[in-house]
């Protein structure tokens, strides 16, 4: 918002070389002044017989502004949000071991969907457990998963993603591509401590497999207990109303500044239905920075490894 302030008074004159009298400089400086209030109190009674007029305008410029911040936030961030798919490859008979290798004409069954987003320039990929848990724990050798991304000059790729690391008990999972050769954006962090119910907040993922989706909502609760893939509880989850469904597990939840402030990763369904209920959880960022850093260096959470 702006405002436009006037200043009511007249300058001062400044002296002049005329021997001119001063006196009728005066009498016309009040009879400026004089005009100019005339023209500010029409100018107010003509607010307020049509009251309509300016406030619609004020309205029309708010909700403009709100508009054309929501498409920035949206397009800054969306390039560093990847689409992930799980992959089965066809077993070969002529190959008893099991090694394939993914291949973009690869005869391959798509299991299921998810997101992600981008941690670090080495290609670090953060994302929910639960979307690469088929790859975490396959013993066929025949699981795959690709990576979906977006470079800096918008030129889009796909890579195999690797596990490097998992936390059944946090939902999270880290992947690793190869990035080289190109220059990746990663998301900016943000805190979930300070998070306040009724904040604005945005979720950015690829529902049913529809990439670079943008939903909107608020923070309609904190502190909330998920269950988790290992059976236990995730404690400390946001609650958020931003429309979540089946493929935007592993994506952003983020702030109105373009912050990530949680890990999109579970939500109700009306029950028969599996439309959303408007229940929608999200992995607070603040447990997601203590955890991904040591799934990154040893492949598993800090608690595992003592």
């Amino acid at each position: 918002m702006f405002s436009l302030q006037m200043n009511l008074f007249p300058s001062p004159m400044l002296p002049t070389q005329s021997s001119t009298k001063t006196l009728p400089t005066t009498t016309t400086t009040r009879r400026r002044a004089i005009l100019f209030n005339s023209s500010l109190v029409v100018a107010s009674w003509l607010n307020l017989l049509n009251p309509t007029s300016s406030l619609s305008q004020q309205l029309q410029d708010e909700l403009q502004q709100q508009e054309d911040h929501l498409v920035q936030l949206f397009q800054e961030t969306s390039p560093s949000v990847v689409s992930i798919k799980d992959i089965e490859l066809a077993k070969d008979p002529k190959n008893p071991s099991n090694f394939a290798v993914l291949d973009d004409d690869e005869d391959a069954k798509v299991e299921g969907t998810g997101s992600g987003f981008i941690w670090d320039k080495f290609g670090h990929i953060v994302t929910n457990y639960h979307v690469v848990a088929k790859l975490a724990t396959d013993t066929s050798g025949l699981q795959r998963c690709k990576v979906f991304l977006v470079d800096a000059k918008g030129n889009r790729f796909s890579r195999e993603g690797k596990i490097v690391g998992f936390d059944p008990s946090y939902d999270l999972a880290v992947l690793k591509v190869d990035v080289d050769g190109y220059e990746i954006n990663p998301v900016l962090l943000g805190e979930s401590k300070n998070l306040l119910v009724g904040q604005s907040c945005f979720a950015i993922g690829n529902p049913y497999g529809y990439e670079n989706t943008l939903t909107t909502g608020v923070v309609s609760g904190l502190g909330r207990e998920i269950p988790s893939p290992n059976g236990g509880a995730i404690k400390g989850a946001i609650q958020t109303d931003a429309a979540i469904n089946a493929g935007n597990s592993g994506g952003p939840l983020i702030d109105s500044h373009g912050h990530v402030v949680g890990v999109n990763t579970a939500t109700f369904t009306r029950k028969g239905t599996g439309a959303s209920s408007g229940v929608n959880f999200a992995i607070p960022i603040d447990s997601v920075i203590r955890s991904v850093p040591y799934l990154i260096v040893y492949g598993t959470p800090y608690s595992n490894r003592f």
